[in-house]
């Protein structure tokens, strides 16, 4: 997200907007954002109602539930309020005013993001031009 934050200048320069949208409680969201000093909106998707619609959500596994609370210290149960240990894929997507989705990139590995870059070269491709 840091790297978006770095954007962000250049996306609101292209006449666009952001936001993240997570499963956490809105006031663990709402800490993210602010432990992250983010300049745009983190939204809370209580029990992945909107990611599941793209077909994004995958069950975590028993073994790594303990892992992500003994290695990350984070209780899904707590932060997201539920015990279906669901989380969301990562996924950036533009959507263009009239609805539609002009770029798309998601990917099962949570290291893997979409380039800043490419988010910069769409925008600049949808921009209307003089």
């Amino acid at each position: 997200m840091q790297a978006y934050q770095e954007i962000l200048p250049e996306i609101k320069a292209l006449g666009a907007s952001m936001a993240a949208v997570s499963p956490q409680k809105p006031e663990y969201s709402l800490s993210m954002a602010q432990k992250h000093d983010l300049g745009f909106e983190v939204l809370s998707d209580a029990g992945n109602r909107v990611a599941r619609q793209y077909g994004l959500v995958f069950s975590l596994i028993e073994p790594l539930r303990d892992v992500y609370i003994k290695k990350f210290g984070v209780d899904l149960q707590d932060y997201n309020g539920d015990a279906s240990y669901e989380l969301p894929m990562p996924g950036t997507f533009i959507i263009a005013p009239e609805g539609i989705i002009r770029l798309a990139f998601v990917d099962p590995d949570y290291t893997l993001r979409l380039e800043p870059a490419e988010i910069i070269k769409t925008l600049q491709e949808m921009a209307p031009k003089p």
